[in-house]
């Protein structure tokens, strides 16, 4: 005995030495009673090690009898007791059921195995039955930083150094009744809740920027454009740093700054300069007209907009820039670079060396529900409205969207989605610069044939579109095209069968289809490799609240209203420019939804996406389904206008002649749709209107029915 404490006492004060380990959460270790059962994530071979002589006592560990049999788990044996389970042989378990059915404090892993991936994998049933046959108190803990050790099996997908820190943390006990059903799926939902729960999201996005440089180094490749040029961690500091001086007078005084940029490494380094500065980015939707982006400015008080005059060349946006620059001052990128002398270029440098001392001013600053950054929405069913959102949204989300999938550092994410589209900006780019992900920034997602190309040339791993992206990218690349890719997500559109379909015959690919809103910042629910239902937007995101409220008429779905810390802070209007008027406790999406009993979500619609005929409700996507099924590679579009005698008729839009009433009609009959779904009027036009991130602009359709 007393030898096994003196090697307790020896390996706290070498781990607490070598790895500075950190034990956060204790007093929830208290509260839990005698009969406990700790569950865990297993990133590494010090997992047994730390929570055995960090936990307040002695534990015993139930261990995958394949592993616990290996010479780097043996040891245990010594100082713990060892429940060794086979995951094929129910009655391995028998033991352990019975000790913590009297009293015990058991560890468990319920993934049964050191993670590969980074994150959560497949759970057992075994952690659950335990549970259901015992009722014993269910003990969330967490261990983060010990991926990064030596002594992980991720050695070829994150940085490693010999000593890390390790941090562990013990969350509240979560208690089930005995006797009740546990599934793996509630274990699931209880790591992944923890993941995040013990995330670093109350945070500020330039402090997330600095931690990624240090857990990665100056040197991790962090982006790459169409330039071909690599940019590290460093590089982009430096940059950032170069331009924060720059363009400190001219921004003297203003607090909103537009940016009128695409995907590439100018606006990854002009965002962070931004955010060096303490100024507020707002990312301007340059698709979308001149009058629109002049409402955005004024909505936000934006006096001076950056941009860049290749890109203005290159999109033919020229007119925009006439339009705005009687109301606005516009600094072009490139006329700051011949200004750049060498003396700034190292000064840059040795900044970026210690980027934490020369920013600690602006850190201090900071607030983590200070607002961050200002998108728009896509104004499809009205004028937009610029969505204000915090740097607590924006980390939160990302932390809640790789609770549930894995995103490393030997990820190479292709992002061809517009930065003035949340998607584009939260996943497609501020998502890879906190996790040390490589991206390439794609400055247009309508470039069809030269996309797929890319993507095969860069060996990427991860890309993101709509439904009608992909559909367009299927129609032109080559079957090979996408080999890499581990990880294809869908969203701001519903993704139809038809390009589901091609995507897993000819690519052998599975699209993971989610759902969001821009002010959810933007991802609310998504399929994972994990759990992954078709049809379906899947599972809500950890952290995430929800209530729904039936609407009158309508006999399937109701409205969903959400809240959780990725909602944003509100909006600015054009009633009270400058000022963020809070929306209330709980957001509504507008969408019409229906729950399976998994919890998988369907969105059946969009409430103003709903037509009155006659007193009921008819929805318009059955409509366009409707339509799709007839012409899968076709686009169509239903809205609903006035009619004097049944109060709202339907008309359709769509890019082929051959759309009759009469097929509707007889499609109709055969599915069992009412008569009430036929539109009016079907009217041809070729191609339909569309908004910068794809979505069908509705608004431009209906000043066209006639």
């Amino acid at each position: 005995m007393l030898a096994e404490s003196f090697l307790r006492t020896i390996l706290i004060f070498l781990l607490k030495r070598c790895f500075r380990v950190e034990v956060s959460g204790l007093e929830h270790f208290r509260a839990a009673g005698d009969k406990v059962l700790l569950i865990c994530n297993h990133i590494s071979f010090l997992d047994p090690l730390i929570l055995a002589v960090f936990l307040p006592v002695k534990p015993a560990f139930a261990i995958n009898i394949y592993q616990a049999d290996k010479w780097y788990f043996s040891w245990l044996d010594t100082i713990v007791k060892l429940y060794k389970l086979d995951p094929v042989k129910p009655l391995s378990m028998k033991n352990l059921i019975q000790d913590l059915r009297k009293q015990a404090c058991v560890v468990i892993f319920p993934e049964g195995r050191i993670s590969t991936s980074g994150g959560i994998m497949k759970i057992y049933e075994g952690t659950g039955m335990i549970v259901e046959k015992t009722g014993a108190t269910v003990l969330p803990m967490r261990v983060d930083g010990a991926e990064y050790a030596k002594v992980s099996r991720l050695g070829r997908k994150l940085r490693q150094r010999w000593f890390p820190k390790v941090r562990l943390t013990i969350l509240p006990p979560v208690t089930f009744k005995q006797g009740e059903p546990v599934s793996s799926r509630a274990i699931y939902d209880l790591m992944t809740e923890t993941a995040f729960a013990t995330s670093n999201y109350r945070n500020s996005l330039l402090q997330a920027f600095l931690d990624a440089y240090a857990w990665h180094g100056g040197k991790h490749h962090l982006a790459s454009d169409t330039t071909r040029a690599e940019m590290t961690y460093r590089q982009m500091f430096t940059r950032a740093f170069i331009l924060s001086e720059k363009l400190r007078a001219p921004l003297e005084g203003q607090n909103y700054i537009g940016m009128l940029l695409p995907n590439s490494l100018g606006v990854m380094v002009t965002f962070t300069a931004m955010h060096m500065l303490g100024k507020i980015p707002c990312m301007l939707n340059y698709s979308a007209g001149a009058a629109s982006i002049h409402h955005a400015c004024h909505i936000a008080l934006v006096k001076t907009i950056l941009t860049s005059r290749v890109f203005i060349e290159k999109a033919k946006l020229e007119s925009i820039i006439d339009a705005l620059k009687n109301d606005h001052t516009i600094l072009y990128l490139e006329d700051i670079r011949p200004t750049v002398t060498l003396k700034d270029k190292l000064t840059g440098l040795f900044r970026a060396m210690t980027p934490r001392g020369v920013l600690a001013d602006v850190l201090a600053r900071t607030k983590p529900d200070d607002l961050a950054v200002v998108i728009y929405t896509s104004g499809s069913e009205g004028t937009p409205k610029g969505v204000a959102l915090s740097h607590a949204n924006i980390l939160a989300n990302i932390a809640q969207v790789c609770a549930r999938l894995d995103l490393l550092p030997s990820d190479k994410l292709f992002n061809a989605m517009p930065v003035f589209h949340s998607f584009g900006l939260t996943i497609g780019m501020l998502m890879p610069m906190v996790r040390g992900s490589k991206t390439f920034m794609y400055p247009s997602p309508l470039h069809f044939r030269a996309i797929p190309d890319l993507m095969y040339d860069t060996d990427s791993t991860v890309m993101l579109g709509t439904d009608t992206f992909y559909n367009g990218y299927a129609h032109y690349a080559h079957p090979y095209d996408f080999w890499n890719i581990r990880l294809a997500v869908a969203g701001a559109e519903k993704l139809r069968e038809t390009t589901r379909r091609m995507y897993s015959e000819k690519f052998r690919l599975n699209i993971a289809e989610g759902y969001g809103v821009s002010e959810a910042a933007p991802v609310i629910s998504v399929n994972t490799p994990m759990e992954n239902k078709v049809g379906s937007v899947g599972r809500m995101l950890p952290a995430i609240q929800y209530r729904t409220e039936k609407i009158p008429g309508l006999e399937k779905g109701e409205r969903l209203f959400v809240k959780g810390p990725n909602v944003m802070l509100g909006y600015f209007k054009a009633d009270k420019p400058g000022v963020i008027q809070n929306q209330g406790e709980w957001y509504d999406t507008g969408d019409i939804i229906d729950f399976d009993g998994e919890g998988f979500i369907s969105i059946l619609g969009r409430a103003k996406r709903f037509a009155k005929i006659a007193g009921e409700m008819v929805s318009l996507q059955v409509v366009e389904d409707m339509a799709f099924a007839l012409l899968p590679d076709i686009a169509h579009a239903a809205i609903a206008v006035p009619d004097d005698r049944r109060g709202e008729q339907i008309v359709l839009f769509t890019e082929s002649a051959q759309l009759t009433r009469e097929h509707l009609a007889q499609h109709a009959r055969q599915v069992g749709a009412a008569d009430i779904c036929l539109p009016k009027q079907i009217i041809l036009i070729e191609p339909l209107p569309r908004l910068g991130n794809g979505k069908i602009d509705y608004v431009t359709l209906a000043g066209k029915v006639v």
